[in-house]
Parts: C-alpha cells; structure tokens; sequence
C-alpha cells in the first residue's frame, strides 16, 4: 500500500466513521438545537481537540513500538483487524433502529464549558481510545516514519469532524429530524459496517 493509497482508504473509512451517529454527534445537535451555534462549535473543538491527543498518545506510544518491532507490528496487525471485522459484523446484523439525542444533552454553565465538556466526553470515551489504537497502524504504509504519519492519520480524522460538525451546526434541524429515522441509522450502521468488515478481511491478508 503506497502512501497516497493509505490515505485515501483511510480518509473513506474515517469518512463513513464520522458520519455514523455517535456521542459525539449527538453532543454537537443537541448543544446547537439547545444553547446555538456558538456553544456548539466550542463543544466541536473540544472534540476535535480530544481527537488529536488520543492521535498523539498512540503515534508517540505505538509509533516506537511499531518501529523496533515486526512482531508486535504483525500481532497489532491481526488484533486491529480482528476488531475492525467484529465491529463491522456487530453493526450490519445489529444496527441501532434509534439514535438518542438526549443522550448528548449535558447541563454546563458559560460558553468554553461547553469546549471543556467536548473534551472531556472524547477523553473518558475509552472506545475512542481503542479504535486509534487498532485502527490507525492498519494504514501505516512500509518504509514510512510511525509517529508522524499516525498523528497525520488522526489529525485527517480530526479535520473531517471538524467539518461534519459545521454541517451539523448549520443544519441542525434536519439532520437532526434525519437521524431520528430508523430507516437512516440502520443504513449508516450497516454501510458503515460493511466497509469496516472489507477493511478487516484485507488488512489480514496484507503484508507489510
């Protein structure tokens, strides 16, 4: 896998991941329907600001990790994509009939709460944790430097965000009256999951 093939699979996968309703998606629709657009895109950039410290604590840790070794890069390999098939697997044959915007509705007081709030939701998620940690190395081409290209991989993530988070911004309503269709949070999941299986699969197979 060259390096512009990396990153255009990944920018897909990265994608599809950000457009799948989550926490926090509902924390930006909820904040921007309740408390404006202003609060809302302070609690984006805590967001994205939790992002790209997850990206750096895992290109600085694997990084050196995945440099010194072969072994531990073939077994993250396998790990990362045994993960990425049970995450596809579990999100086309159970995908959610409903997406709670409530569940993004947190009570903070002034306006750089709420970024502080944003934050804080991206960084006690623990499942952000492990998806960076299984999810980024699977795109890291041979005979490229670890640690900048992961962070790179994440700081594309963090961009894509930040710019599915203006959308959710300026057309809080409908999106937010889109979510709540069963109909289009089984087709997100399930598309979702499909690329992520056929990532899985292929990485298996893949050799550095």
């Amino acid at each position: 896998m060259t390096v512009l093939q990396a990153l255009l699979a990944f920018s897909l996968a990265a994608g599809l991941l950000t457009l799948t309703p989550g926490l926090d998606t509902a924390l930006v629709l909820r904040t921007a329907a309740v408390e404006g657009p202003k609060r809302a895109g302070l609690a984006a950039v805590g967001i994205i600001t939790g992002c790209l410290v997850w990206g750096a604590a895992v290109a600085l840790g694997l990084g050196a990790l995945l440099a010194a070794s072969k072994l531990a890069f073939t077994v993250l390999k396998w790990a990362g994509a045994a993960y990425l098939v049970w995450l596809g697997l579990n999100l086309i044959l159970k995908p959610r009939s409903a997406f709670d915007l409530a569940a993004g509705a947190p009570s903070a007081q002034g306006d750089f709460a709420w970024m502080r709030r944003g934050l804080l939701t991206n960084l006690l998620n623990p499942k952000v944790g492990v998806f960076y940690i299984s999810f980024l190395p699977q795109f890291l081409p041979a005979g490229v430097a670890a640690a900048p290209f992961i962070f790179l991989l994440a700081a594309i993530h963090a961009a894509l965000g930040l710019a599915w988070s203006a959308c959710l911004i300026g057309a809080t309503r409908p999106i937010a009256g889109a979510l709540r269709k069963t109909s289009v949070v089984r087709w997100l999941d399930r598309l979702t999951g499909g690329v992520f299986l056929g990532f899985g699969v292929r990485l298996a197979l893949e050799r550095r």
